[in-house]
């Protein structure tokens, strides 16, 4: 079930759209299904695809076009993947275990091969966060040994760019969730992190020093992303509220607006790749959409029968063709076809 908000509609004269079902349904995962990511930018006829990571170790490959499972990859011991992302193409996957490790997979011409690895030696829950510096070359910023630490990673080559680590008396708690972004090609890269104590804290990695500290959560931030080109961010904790933040020119974080939820706890919240759709993940089972603009409602997706744990967009060149997944702890991923009208 959705709903959608009419913000022109008086409150005496409801109105309401017909209530749509995803477009289709994912079946198959076997287990709670915690992260997404699709690969649809490569020409015919390779297909578009969907990988998911799952609380049972595996990652189902999902072909989008017939909607069933390809293949399926199992290198983290049967412990729960709860991060994934493609590099260049869909034939390089990074993954991100609770056996700590990190791994990087070659799918090329079938193979299924973990052909290089980063132990974290980090029990936490903290996904990664990637960041394409030029062609072939990344950034990879992991939640590190000490339960504080972060540590950034030059990729391929494995290099060791920094490790972040709050001062002592900071009290910031675990990293729950980083975002890596770039201002403008040319500059240095930057990290936004989430913590424990419900701040967000930016990060200049070239001096491995805290740049900027925002207080805006009283619970554990549980997602953040960030718009660089409007320097703008959002995030969502266990809480009844989103909260939205600006990035003056200063290095400044600063809150600008907040939102009150009806239910308590947001897992995730992404940003669509064109910067109009956010959509969040929430643990009362429902997919929240909002205008990025002026972060106006939009709608409430209602089909899940549990936990949401992620929601990812497709990288389709085609605006029409852009789809939304969600990932349940009902062991089933919906995918949407909403709001993809340009």
């Amino acid at each position: 079930m959705v709903r959608f908000f009419w913000p022109k509609v008086p409150l005496h004269c409801p109105m309401a759209l017909p209530s749509p079902d995803p477009q289709y349904v994912l079946r198959g995962a076997n287990d709670a299904v915690n992260t997404l990511c699709f690969h649809c930018r490569d020409p015919e006829p390779e297909l578009p695809i969907l990988f998911s990571g799952s609380s049972n170790g595996l990652i189902p490959i999902w072909n989008m076009k017939t909607h069933r499972i390809d293949r399926t990859l199992d290198g983290h011991g049967g412990k729960s993947v709860y991060w994934l992302k493609t590099l260049c193409n869909r034939n390089a996957l990074l993954s991100q275990g609770r056996d700590q490790n990190i791994c990087l997979w070659d799918l090329a011409e079938g193979r299924s091969a973990v052909t290089d690895s980063i132990f974290t030696e980090n029990v936490g829950f903290c996904k990664c966060s990637l960041l394409e510096l030029s062609e072939r070359r990344w950034l990879l910023a992991t939640p590190w040994r000490g339960l504080e630490e972060v540590r950034v990673w030059e990729l391929p080559s494995k290099t060791s760019v920094c490790t972040l680590k709050p001062e002592a008396d900071a009290k910031l708690g675990m990293p729950m969730c980083l975002k890596l972004w770039q201002p403008s090609t040319g500059s240095s890269p930057f990290l936004l992190a989430g913590y424990e104590d419900g701040s967000v804290v930016l990060w200049n990695l070239s001096t491995g020093g805290r740049l900027s500290r925002l207080a805006c959560h009283q619970e554990p931030i549980m997602g953040l992303d960030f718009d660089s080109e409007k320097a703008r961010g959002v995030s969502g904790s266990s809480e009844k509220q989103l909260c939205v933040w600006s990035l003056r020119e200063q290095q400044n974080l600063e809150l600008q607006q907040t939102y009150n939820l009806t239910n308590p706890g947001i897992a995730e919240v992404t940003l669509r790749q064109d910067k109009k759709i956010l959509a969040t993940a929430g643990w009362d089972h429902r997919i929240r959409l909002f205008g990025w603009k002026k972060f106006k409602p939009l709608a409430v997706l209602d089909y899940h029968k549990a936990t949401i744990h992620c929601v990812a967009f497709s990288d389709h060149t085609q605006p029409s063709k852009r789809l939304m997944a969600a990932a349940s702890k009902d062991h089933r991923i919906s995918v949407w076809s909403i709001y993809n009208q340009t």
